[in-house]
């Protein structure tokens, strides 16, 4: 099946007079004839369902889905993005160990990675996204367990460059983690750019109607954990009575330990309502992304040409430094999130964004509905005025989600409100 299709009909496939819909298993808990069956699914020795935090069959069907759409072995959903990222990386670092991230990514990540998992004694090198091959090799360590990036960075829209990312963890035996929230598996599919693992703040367009927060772990099973030093994946262990991951589970050694261990312990699991809505949201994805494509590209040139305006950040604009990079790894589009700079600095920014009327003011982004930010004095306001500079978050940037209403309607309020600047 084409990815449109698998949009609609992955995952849940009801069978002779099951419902059509998918079915929410609004339970904690799954009830067995013997004490020994369930004892079994403890041991991990036989799948299925005994306790909604580290499973459920609503969640399951849609993390099939997932898999499926970014061409994965497995999938977990999780309560957040956030969460989803920090589990990802926490299945395979601990305290003393060393990762390697692009720079330029979104801001609560930054701070996840920088401030949170620097208290728990792992350590991070930051690197620019465009940074060559020798470059980031040279930024791995003895005890770097993986590199992490975000396809479409948030809200500075630069592309990571996978291939290249991927071929200097892949030589130096360490997992690329790539974030693909903006793209979506419609615009882009890092695993078959050689990421190995892939998450989402499924909470943005993958919902795409601003209902609910959650995250999702892929992993392609492509890696070869039996080549690196990974010893919580290779090694016995205590918590399964020497359960050797690689050894049981395969390809899927990854995901399953994420579910078995992580979630097990930190209890970050959504609730099975959640995973219907979103659910929902997926079955509408390709067609939304397009307009959403077809919107932001729209708004990108309208802006590139307005007077009042310094720069636009979109790689569709084939003056855009990114522009190779996203013809190579977005050629279906390159979502409907654009960051511009105002004449003016912060000042006029701010009253741009006062002065939209039909464009909202909020936090989230990627949905149904045209809203806007400014990253610096929001979602990027922990970081000290020398990391904004880094990250390319400047003071007078505006980052605008472009929604999927009429085009002609949200260049009208654009063009209203830098007006009155």
């Amino acid at each position: 099946m084409k990815i449109g299709t698998k949009c609609v009909q992955e995952g849940y496939v009801p069978k002779d007079g099951e419902p059509r819909v998918l079915p929410i298993y609004q339970s904690t808990t799954f009830k067995y004839n013997t004490a020994e069956s369930l004892g079994d699914l403890f041991d991990l020795k036989k799948p299925g369902y005994f306790y909604t935090r580290l499973a459920n069959p609503t969640s399951g069907f849609v993390e099939k889905k997932i898999a499926e759409l970014e061409g994965g072995v497995g999938c977990m959903l999780t309560a957040s993005g956030q969460s989803a990222n920090l589990a990802a990386i926490l299945n395979i670092a601990q305290s003393g160990d060393h990762i390697v991230c692009s720079n330029s990514i979104y801001g609560g990540t930054f701070n996840l990675i920088s401030v949170s998992l620097k208290k728990m004694g792992i350590d991070t090198t930051f690197i620019d996204p465009t940074s060559d091959y020798d470059t980031i090799c040279s930024a791995i360590k003895p005890n770097t367990r993986l590199i992490f990036g975000e396809t479409l960075s948030n809200p500075t829209l630069t592309v990571l460059d996978i291939e290249n990312f991927a071929k200097a963890a892949h030589d130096n035996h360490i997992p690329l983690i790539v974030d693909n929230t903006f793209p979506t598996p419609i615009n882009c599919r890092p695993i078959e750019w050689g990421a190995d693992i892939v998450t989402h703040a499924s909470t943005k367009y993958m919902d795409g109607h601003g209902t609910i927060v959650m995250g999702a772990i892929i992993d392609s099973g492509n890696f070869d954990w039996t080549k690196g030093n990974f010893p919580e994946l290779t090694e016995p262990d205590p918590s399964y009575h020497g359960l050797i991951y690689t050894e049981t589970f395969g390809k899927a050694a990854y995901i399953t330990k994420c579910v078995t261990a992580v979630m097990r312990d930190l209890g970050i699991s959504p609730s099975p309502f959640n995973s219907f809505l979103l659910n929902m949201g997926l079955e509408t994805l390709h067609l939304r992304m397009k307009r959403h494509n077809d919107n932001g590209i729209a708004v990108a040139k309208y802006l590139k040409n307005h007077p009042k305006v310094m720069w636009v950040s979109y790689p569709g604009l084939e003056d855009n430094p990114y522009y190779d990079l996203a013809q190579k790894y977005l050629k279906e589009g390159q979502s409907g999130v654009v960051s511009f700079g105002v004449k003016g600095g912060k000042e006029k920014a701010m009253k741009v964004i006062n002065n939209f009327k039909m464009i909202y003011i909020v936090t989230h982004v990627a949905t149904l509905t045209s809203s806007c930010l400014h990253p610096a004095s929001t979602t990027h306001r922990q970081l000290s005025d020398e990391q904004l500079k880094e990250a390319g978050i400047l003071p007078e940037l505006i980052r605008l989600s472009i929604g999927i209403e009429d085009i002609d309607d949200i260049i009208a309020d654009l063009d209203q409100a830098l007006s009155l600047i």
